[in-house]
């Protein structure tokens, strides 16, 4: 099914829908149509353009959200690509420094690693395996009110670049 991306009413994102939320959302008089998509909405009464980005009539109130650190928030930070080598089959996550050395499960320590990799640096820092990391692992600094997994699709999708924000560590084209 289709996706909508779904504005706050100062244009924030607020989420990624689907066609009949967003279809609701215009008929019920709560959302605005932005942009509409190529295909219509077949009724059996009538053929309506299809929404592609709505905007709420009214602001949101939303508390700021977390970043979650997760196998999945860290596999998009690094682009679901091999940190040491590049690779985007097989991948697993990898602690820069050991957890038997100290290194914990922070953004700082976990990138995305493929099983070739893990298995050649085993439980020793890049420098001791003789590995370069590509850039050094970090936090991301924008926390976006859609999920990192849902602003990296949604970066995509080129009818929604206008509304959503650039942040260069993200941007995929």
């Amino acid at each position: 099914m289709a996706e909508v991306l779904l504005l706050n009413a100062n244009f924030e994102p607020l989420n990624v829908c689907n066609m009949r939320r967003a279809m609701s959302l215009v008929l019920l008089g709560k959302a605005e149509v932005l942009q509409e998509s190529e295909l219509p909405v077949r009724t059996s009464q009538c053929d309506l353009p299809a929404p592609s980005v709505v905007r709420m009539r009214y602001q949101v109130r939303r508390p700021m959200p977390e970043l979650r650190l997760s196998r999945h928030s860290i596999l998009t930070r690094d682009q679901y690509e091999c940190q040491y080598c590049s690779s985007k089959r097989d991948l697993t996550l990898d602690h820069v420094i050991p957890r038997w050395q100290g290194g914990g499960n922070t953004w700082e320590n976990l990138v995305t690693c493929c099983r070739r990799c893990n298995l050649k640096k085993g439980d020793k820092t890049p420098n001791q395996a003789h590995m370069k990391l590509k850039r050094q692992p970090r936090r991301p600094h924008y926390v976006p009110y859609l999920s990192l997994q849902k602003y990296v699709r949604a970066r995509q999708n080129h009818d929604w670049h206008f509304y959503l924000p650039t942040f260069d560590a993200f941007d995929i084209n």
